[in-house]
């Protein structure tokens, strides 16, 4: 009788959850600023546009981070990549808690960004190549899981902190360095990608690789399926990403990686304290609303990953973009009224956005892609989302400052729309397949 194919579940957690551990630094960097934004305009003097810079600076570092991480991790693979991501998360930490003036803060954030573009690319990438195909989504949503852990933990810590005086961003930023050494301890025990392995003639500590994740039969099916997309992995160059069989994917990637920024949710996370401000709140309150808007995006979060391996990828993008809209449309209305209800439906967007467009679009980007071609077609895709980043955040503040704080919202509800028609066009629907069923129109190529 034929043996079935079998997963070690409880490593595969395991491992999963070491390498997302780059996703909690993320998250540390993503939210700390909109705790310390009223300190550091104290401190440093920043009117909208230099507010709006300061948060974006984050997403140029991510770009440089991004690009070097396609290289690290082809050239020496996975793992030194995500250590090389720990060491720059721990240095950066210190050096802005740190900073004596404005433009050194902004430097050293930039750095900051190149730690969390390499492990925003690298872990869910790593992630979805140790799992199986039935596990993926649950396994690779484990890294947006510890991104909005590291939000809603960095919320807690910056809103016991608010009452600290004018050195209390200084504390928020330099605590990032103890999650950073034990996320650099993690990394040592993590196993090598088994793709890397094979694509670097390592045959048999790939196979040792999976029979740690799962059973014999396991680790036969996934080298044979592997061993096909290995004879095209070495003849493949980013001028490939551009060919026929594979630019289609990457439209989508770059798309939905750009959407998930331009759909606007990240100005309610990074300038909480600036929106409810701007209605009324006082500085205790905006930042009791940071942790609102975490403990909602973990908890939502976490029913995406119990739902995504369940309900697909498309149906969630689809709900999302289309709810967003409408919770943006009544948020800008209660914003311009100055109402405090405004909180409730701006949390609601959180939840929604927890649930769907966040989790599910860092899936999408790691599986979308063929094997050989897999990590020139994330870089690309992951830097469209920083780039997308970077554009949101920078002009949110001088939108805000010139057409008042509810105007964006109109703007980021007519980009779901645009976002739902070209999901229901362009996106197909990924669950259930492995990386190289996704992979075979590239091979025949």
């Amino acid at each position: 009788m034929e043996t079935k194919v079998s997963y070690n579940t409880g490593y595969l957690t395991v491992i999963s959850l070491i390498s997302a551990l780059g996703g909690y630094l993320f998250g540390f960097d993503f939210a700390v600023i909109s705790g310390a934004l009223p300190f550091l305009k104290e401190s440093f003097g920043l009117d909208e546009y230099w507010e709006g810079f300061a948060t974006a600076s984050l997403a140029i570092g991510c770009i440089f981070g991004c690009l070097m991480a396609g290289s690290i991790s082809e050239r020496y693979g996975r793992r030194p990549g995500l250590l090389f991501a720990a060491l720059i998360f721990f240095i950066s930490s210190i050096a802005m808690a740190l900073a004596d003036g404005r433009n050194s803060f902004i430097a050293f954030r930039c750095l900051a960004g190149v730690g969390v573009g390499m492990a925003s690319m690298l872990s869910p990438m790593y992630i979805a190549e140790l799992s199986p195909p039935e596990t993926r989504g649950r396994m690779v949503s484990l890294n947006q899981f510890t991104i909005v852990l590291g939000i809603l933990v960095t919320n807690l810590v910056n809103y016991s902190l608010g009452d600290g005086g004018e050195s209390s961003w200084r504390w928020m930023f330099g605590l990032g360095a103890i999650p950073s050494l034990l996320f650099m301890v993690g990394v040592f025990f993590l196993p090598e990608s088994p793709f890397w392995l094979l694509k670097n003639d390592k045959t048999a500590e790939a196979e040792r690789v999976l029979l740690r994740v799962g059973n014999r039969q396991y680790a036969e099916k996934t080298m044979q399926s592997l061993a096909g997309s290995m004879q095209s992995a070495e003849k493949v160059g980013y001028r490939d990403l551009f060919g026929r069989a594979v630019f289609p994917a990457l439209l989508v990637g770059i798309v939905l990686a750009m959407f998930q920024q331009f759909c606007g949710i990240n100005v309610v996370f990074n300038f909480t304290t600036t929106i409810f401000e701007r209605i009324g709140f006082d500085q205790g309150s905006q930042l009791r609303q940071t942790v609102f808007v975490g403990l909602v995006n973990m908890i939502f979060t976490i029913i995406a990953m119990w739902q995504v391996d369940k309900l697909g990828r498309k149906p969630l993008m689809l709900f999302g973009s289309a709810a967003l809209a409408m919770l943006y449309v009544a948020s800008a209305i209660l914003l311009k009224m100055k109402s405090p209800l405004a909180a409730w439906s701006l949390l609601s967007a959180i939840g929604v956005y927890a649930m769907t467009l966040a989790p599910v679009t860092w899936v999408l980007i790691s599986e979308i892609f063929p094997s050989p071609i897999r990590s020139q077609a994330v870089m690309v895709s992951v830097i469209a989302l920083w780039v997308g980043y970077a554009l949101l955040v920078f002009t949110f503040p001088i939108l805000a400052s010139r057409m008042g704080v509810y105007t964006p919202f109109y703007l980021y509800a007519f980009i779901c729309v645009a976002g739902w028609l070209f999901i229901k066009l362009k996106v197909r629907e990924t669950k259930g397949k492995s990386l190289e069923e996704m992979g075979e129109v590239f091979a025949a190529h």
